[in-house]
C-alpha cells in the first residue's frame, strides 16, 4: 500500500485529512509546524489517534510520518 493509501484510509476512517489531523495535534501541544513537538514520542499520537479515531498502528504511523513532514 502507498503512502497516499494510508493518507486516504485515514480520511475515510476519519473524515479528516492528514493536514487536518496535524492541526489538531498541533492545537494539542503534540506537534508544531516543523514536526513532532520538543519531548513528544510518536508512541503519543499514536495513542491518542488509536484512541480518539479508532485508527490502527499503521494509519497512525502514517500520521506521524506526515506530521514529520513525509509527502510520499
Amino acid at each position: 500500500m502507498s503512502f497516499q493509501a494510508y493518507l486516504d484510509n485515514v480520511e475515510s476512517k476519519t473524515g479528516k485529512s492528514a493536514e487536518a489531523l496535524k492541526a489538531i495535534a498541533i492545537d494539542k501541544g503534540l506537534a508544531d509546524a516543523s514536526g513532532l513537538a520538543p519531548g513528544v514520542k510518536p508512541g503519543a499520537i499514536i495513542d491518542w489517534l488509536k484512541n480518539d479515531f479508532g485508527l490502527g498502528h499503521g494509519h497512525a504511523m502514517s500520521i506521524v510520518a506526515f506530521i514529520k513532514g513525509k509527502r510520499s
